[in-house]
């Protein structure tokens, strides 16, 4: 089983650490996002250094800097991703063309609308409406 090991950093720390991972040949295994318990965004990039998956989260920021010019189409893929979804910012990424949002979407919504309710509203939203 691998080992999971969460470690907090600042935005400063992303970059330096993205080019450490891969000059040492460690993979990014992904770069994921939540909106934590206290309301804050927290985002985290995931590397393989074995035999543990190190999390490096970035709690209360929404714009942080694009580590695509490191990782490439691994970094720039979930960048793009998040972008939409979370409308988190990565400084220098490229954000011209949506990747599976229709273009006109989040112009008449506006940026990160497709998460907009928190699974619990939905939970709470349905219980009240099968009761009437």
């Amino acid at each position: 089983m691998q080992e999971y090991k969460r470690i907090d950093i600042t935005k400063d720390q992303i970059v330096p650490i993205a080019e450490r991972m891969r000059k040492n040949n460690v993979y990014l295994v992904m770069i994921h996002a939540f909106i934590n318990k206290e309301g804050q965004m927290d985002i985290s990039w995931d590397y393989a250094v074995d035999p543990a998956v190190e999390s490096y989260h970035v709690v209360g920021e929404t714009t942080v800097p694009s580590i695509g010019e490191i990782y490439d189409v691994a970094a720039t893929w979930p960048e793009r991703e998040l972008n939409e979804l979370f409308n988190i910012q990565f400084e220098g990424l490229d954000t011209s063309k949506r990747l599976f949002l229709p273009e006109d979407m989040l112009e008449t919504q506006g940026k990160g609308q497709i998460m907009v309710t928190p699974l619990s509203e939905l939970v709470e939203k349905n219980k009240k409406e099968a009761v009437q």
